[in-house]
């Protein structure tokens, strides 16, 4: 075709055998592998027209061409931008499999228990409307609460307040599943259950051991009790991996309990794409992969979709001392992590009462607390604030806070001595002993560095001390690289 829209014919790949052959490179260079591609021949009148037919792009996954993502600026082929690829992303989100209609389903096929514990939590969340809830039948209560759609029910309303039996309408495998370890990791107990997911919630709560934890506040001789795990906290949790599963990918939800930890996880992408932002801005998301059975959650009293959540759990926490929540996420997963128990008391409540720290700084030392590396940003920030010391990656409490939270000694551990120190060290052992072997000059220093230092980093510093001592003049090796004798290059007169 020409810029005036006329076809004036085309001899590219004259022969169909260079077609195919096309078609095949195309294939092999898409991320997708788009072998279900047509190319046709058209004999126009004005000339020969090869015509592309291509296949939709999968929603919600951009495709690649040669390991790059391309997009049409103006006239141009450029990169294409981030903003294009969440875009593009967020197709997925938009298609909500919660909402679609079970049309063999029947009223019949729901359970009358989680139908009255339904109206119960719709009275709480919602108390001026209990009059008029009591003259609601069933069919009025369900699209009320938008659990069905113009009375029609839907595979939330199964989700939710669906029997046992009647799991065949859904696809995949809706269920919680509930493992108890050991310290070993081994499995002591399990159970699984299944629809109606509204009472399987209550049910795992009671699995839960949620036990007394004692701590020994700051002040005082007498011991506080409280839970291990702030009950909301793990409703929320639970409540979460439901409203926020990805049913199609046909897995179940899980809920891991350890003496000291729960572990809850369920199949697919973080939809808000970032926990610090939820946290820290405290807003609701603006995409939810299962929305209609969100709305319907929040109805029945089981999730806040006006935001919140996920910071309370933040904020539980911080109020017990505790580490704050663990996320893990993947493409295709979501784990969560809540500990029930105090790391190090001291510098936990010194962190959480401090007025000065705000929520942004107090994630950011909980994740020094837990060995786990600091974004620039954060590693500025605390340093700016005198609250860090230490060599990235591996950070530790400041001198001023250790000072305070009787923590002198892992202080003092984890900062290293002047390097003159360990020199003499080895000067003095060698004039003790004649000689020493790089095992023995290992076996001297090695519990005198610093404990944030692994055994690689160890052998490096030990290498680079013997370094400053032989180019010193001190020592010199009187062996070889592989049978290492160390002796004073000039001996002390007697």
């Amino acid at each position: 075709m020409n810029d005036n829209r006329q076809v004036v014919g085309t001899h590219y790949h004259p022969n169909r055998p260079s077609l195919d052959k096309l078609k095949k490179g195309i294939a092999d260079k898409t991320s997708n592998n788009i072998t279900w591609i047509e190319i046709h021949e058209i004999q126009h009148p004005n000339g020969r027209v090869i015509l592309f037919e291509i296949p939709p792009a999968p929603q919600g996954i951009p495709t690649a061409f040669n390991g790059h993502y391309y997009g049409r600026n103006g006239e141009s082929l450029g990169p294409l931008n981030l903003e294009k690829i969440e875009r593009i992303r967020n197709q997925a989100i938009q298609e909500d499999w919660s909402a679609a209609l079970v049309s063999d389903a029947t009223l019949d096929d729901l359970d009358p228990e989680a139908l009255r514990i339904a109206r119960e939590n719709y009275k709480r969340k919602f108390p001026s409307k209990t009059l008029e809830l009591d003259d609601w039948d069933d069919p009025t209560f369900l699209n009320k609460t938008k659990l069905t759609i113009k009375g029609k029910l839907t595979r939330t309303t199964l989700l939710l307040l669906g029997k046992d039996e009647a799991e065949h309408f859904l696809p995949g495998d809706p269920k919680l599943r509930w493992i108890l370890k050991d310290h070993q990791g081994n499995d002591r107990d399990y159970a699984i259950f299944g629809l109606p997911l509204l009472l399987a919630v209550d049910k795992i709560y009671a699995k839960i051991r949620n036990l007394k934890y004692r701590y020994m506040p700051a002040g005082t001789l007498f011991p506080e009790e409280l839970d291990q795990y702030e009950p909301y906290s793990i409703r929320e949790a639970i409540n979460n991996c439901i409203a926020h599963q990805d049913y199609t990918l046909a897995g179940r939800i899980n809920i891991i309990e350890r003496e000291d930890s729960l572990l809850f996880t369920n199949l697919g992408s973080f939809a808000p794409g970032n926990v610090q932002r939820v946290v820290l801005e405290d807003a609701p998301e603006e995409h939810y992969r299962n929305r209609f059975l969100s709305v319907a959650m929040f109805n029945l009293n089981m999730v806040d979709t006006a935001g919140g959540g996920i910071r309370k759990m933040f904020l539980f926490q911080k109020d017990r001392f505790f580490p704050l929540p663990d996320y893990e996420l993947s493409d295709r997963r979501v784990q969560l992590t809540l500990t029930g128990k105090i790391l190090d008391e001291d510098y936990a409540q010194l962190l959480a009462r401090n007025s000065d720290l705000s929520l942004l700084d107090i994630m950011a030392l909980d994740k020094v607390q837990k060995k786990k590396p600091l974004t620039q940003a954060e590693e500025k920030r605390l340093k700016s604030k005198s609250l860090i010391e230490g060599r990235k990656p591996n950070f530790y409490i400041a001198k001023p806070i250790a000072q305070q939270t009787g923590q002198k000694a892992e202080y003092s551990n984890n900062r290293a001595f002047d390097n003159q120190y360990y020199i003499d060290l080895i000067c003095k052992a060698i004039t003790e002993h004649g000689s020493l072997n790089r095992k023995d000059i290992d076996a001297l220093l090695w519990n005198k560095l610093p404990n944030w230092m692994d055994d690689k980093q160890r052998k490096s510093k030990i290498g680079n001390i013997l370094t400053t001592c032989r180019r010193s003049g001190l020592i010199i090796n009187a062996g070889s690289d592989a049978q290492s004798k160390w002796v004073l290059l000039n001996k002390p007169s007697d």
